[in-house]
């Protein structure tokens, strides 16, 4: 039993969640949900490939050779960091404008999936992208020439500058995800800073500006120190929170000499929010969860799932508790627990919680009473 995590489920049932407004963008993808066959047993039926590394015996088994690996697909979904992450907002009383690669000149049908409290602008055609998922993680296979589509200029032409300024002003929170696969979005980031950054209204309380860099190993290091340099810039009007998994988190510290795989998650955690220099840095490995706030290490262990449903955006889940927490008045260690409770809820689930469901699963969680 642990009764700090049955406090804060009971607290959350006091707290009236006030109606936040959102603008989140700027991917979009169609995911595919696979499992790479093992053994066929009939037309219907069959066993999967448990593990990343039994695929990568059958694939080494191969070479110089040729084999042939049965992918069955099992549902078409939303995909993305973004939507992702919006859906799971959605799921509170919130009201979310998202803008992003969702299809032009219509938007594909799977992203109408997204709930009524969701505005939907598109500027760009969707990425698609082949999820294996294994019992120890996922292997994920992106299509995204379509995202070198998702520009500064085509924001302005088909959201307009004053549409923008108008959501910007009003938002609590500004989300700004998966970098890594969308080509030109530095260049965004920068131009929204020189252009649309400096009209913006100043408040004493400053909306929350999230960033999730999303595997950044395949761009360069001086590409990657641009763009994260950047977002020092954003500190002048927005509360600046990066949020990294822990590969992630381990390939900047070592891309930017900052640590390496020997480093502990607290020693990367600092010397990366020493070095960007931003208001927080959130970091999300598999079984636990880190931040540092006003240069303060608060570090807690989740619900992890020996066998989870779907895996494929847990991420994102963990990301919207977290920022959630945030904006809710909740304390860094709280915004931990509600961003890992999120993410637990929805492997087992395969969905995002409503609020009500969160703060049951998270009396459950305290209680020893999930799997």
């Amino acid at each position: 039993m642990d009764n700090y995590i049955i406090n804060l489920g009971k607290k959350l049932k006091t707290i009236q969640p006030t109606n936040k407004k959102m603008v989140i963008g700027f991917d979009g993808f169609i995911d595919e949900i696979i499992h790479a066959v093992d053994k066929r047993q009939d037309s219907h039926t069959f066993t999967r490939i448990e593990t990343i590394a039994d695929l990568a015996k059958r694939i080494e088994k191969a070479s110089g050779l040729s084999t042939n690996i049965e992918l069955y697909p099992l549902q078409q979904k939303i995909g993305g960091n973004g939507p992702i992450m919006c859906n799971a907002l959605a799921k509170h009383d919130v009201a979310i404008t998202y803008i992003g690669a969702l299809g032009v000149p219509n938007i594909h049908e799977v992203f109408y999936g997204l709930p009524k409290n969701v505005e939907l602008y598109s500027f760009a055609n969707s990425g698609h992208t082949d999820a294996i998922e294994f019992n120890d993680g996922k292997l994920m296979f992106g299509k995204m020439s379509s995202l070198n589509d998702v520009t500064y200029e085509n924001l302005i032409q088909v959201i307009g500058m004053d549409k923008i300024v108008s959501l910007l002003n009003e938002t609590d929170l500004f989300a700004a995800v998966n970098w890594s696969m969308i080509p030109n979005m530095t260049d965004l980031w920068e131009k929204i800073l020189n252009h649309i950054v400096p009209i913006l209204q100043k408040k004493n309380k400053k909306p929350v500006f999230f960033i999730d860099l999303a595997d950044p190993e395949k761009r360069e290091v001086s590409e990657i120190q641009r763009a994260l340099l950047l977002l020092q810039r954003f500190k002048s009007h927005f509360y600046v929170v990066l949020g990294l998994n822990k590969k992630e988190a381990y390939d900047i510290a070592s891309m930017l000499k900052l640590g390496n795989e020997e480093s502990s998650l607290k020693e990367i955690n600092q010397a990366i929010y020493n070095y960007l220099n931003l208001d927080a840095i959130v970091i999300h490995p598999v079984d636990r969860s880190s931040t540092i706030m006003n240069n303060e290490y608060y570090e807690a262990f989740g619900p992890l799932a020996m066998k989870p449903k779907l895996t494929t955006g847990a991420g994102d889940n963990f990301n919207s508790g977290f920022v959630y927490g945030l904006l809710l008045g909740l304390d860094p260690m709280e915004s931990l627990h509600m961003g890992m409770a999120t993410s637990g809820y929805y492997v087992r689930n395969a969905m995002s919680p409503t609020y009500n469901e969160l703060s049951e699963f998270m009396i459950n969680w305290g209680n020893n009473a999930i799997e």
